[in-house]
């Protein structure tokens, strides 16, 4: 690809509260997606038409605490003006956090070497007032050591055609998942999963699958038999996106890209 004269690509890192939102990708039917809104801040700040790829597309109601993206523009603004301006002209529950110029050889997507999300529960007797939707509410502790068992089978390079949405169109169910661990912090517990890519609610399924095995209604050989049938009917119910978060995207150093601590905030990066 070669650049017009006068074109040049930014990079942003932005965060979001997924609530209030029909996923991040724009649609003809919802104008309430991150996409849209953040495509129309970028246009006002930029006196043009901007366009934006992601790094990876998140469902309605899931978060990201950074999610990266790329756009050209004929602009030319200071780093500091892309963050403020575009905040600026941004509701409250998304922001822009980061900026920087990066070669026309960035691509958000297709740079990206792997994801990371972070499924965030809460043991508590009592739904939490203050976190919301911000984690899933669990009444009883379950046996985290049955799910991280079962986590393991799930490591490598499978067919994960069984932890997909029966409409997702991947042509491809082949993915590598390089970590998948299970956190206990404090009154929370953590599942962080990095892979190469993810099917549409694969995430979600997963754990749904783990919550099975962590109340005791199946054992954690179950995660590795559901895997092996490459039959989406054979799994558990899909898991809420509520506590469900886009927390890093990996991508060559090269790029120089700013890194930020692990989120959500509320967690910290525990690694």
């Amino acid at each position: 690809m070669v650049f017009p004269d006068g074109m040049h690509r930014i990079a942003i890192g932005i965060e979001y509260n997924g609530d209030a939102f029909h996923g991040f990708q724009r649609q003809i039917t919802a104008t309430s997606t991150v996409q849209a809104y953040i495509e129309k801040a970028l246009s006002k700040v930029a006196n043009e038409a901007i366009t934006v790829v992601c790094a990876g597309r998140t469902d309605a109601g899931v978060h990201a605490s950074e999610q990266v993206l790329h756009f050209d523009t004929l602009s030319a603004r200071q780093d500091s003006a892309w963050v403020r301006g575009v905040n600026t002209n941004l509701p409250d529950d998304i922001r822009v956090h980061w900026a920087k110029p990066v070669t026309q050889h960035f691509h958000a997507r297709f740079c990206a070497t792997s994801r990371i999300y972070r499924y965030v529960s809460i043991v508590s007797k009592v739904r939490p007032a203050c976190l919301g939707n911000q984690v899933t509410w669990l009444t009883k502790a379950p046996d985290l050591e049955a799910m991280q068992t079962a986590g393991k089978y799930l490591i490598g390079k499978h067919n994960f055609n069984a932890y997909r949405a029966v409409k997702c169109q991947a042509p491809n169910p082949i993915r590598t998942v390089e970590v998948l661990q299970i956190y206990k912090h404090g009154a929370f517990i953590v599942m962080q999963i990095q892979a190469n890519a993810f099917l549409h609610h694969m995430v979600r399924n997963i754990m749904g699958v783990l919550f099975e095995i962590g109340r005791g209604a199946q054992p954690p050989s179950w995660a590795k038999e559901v895997l092996l049938t490459e039959d989406r009917t054979s799994a558990a119910a899909t898991a809420k996106p509520d506590g469900l978060y886009l927390v890093k995207a990996v991508y060559p150093e090269s790029f120089e890209l700013p890194k930020l601590p692990l989120g959500p905030l509320f967690i910290g990066d525990m690694n």
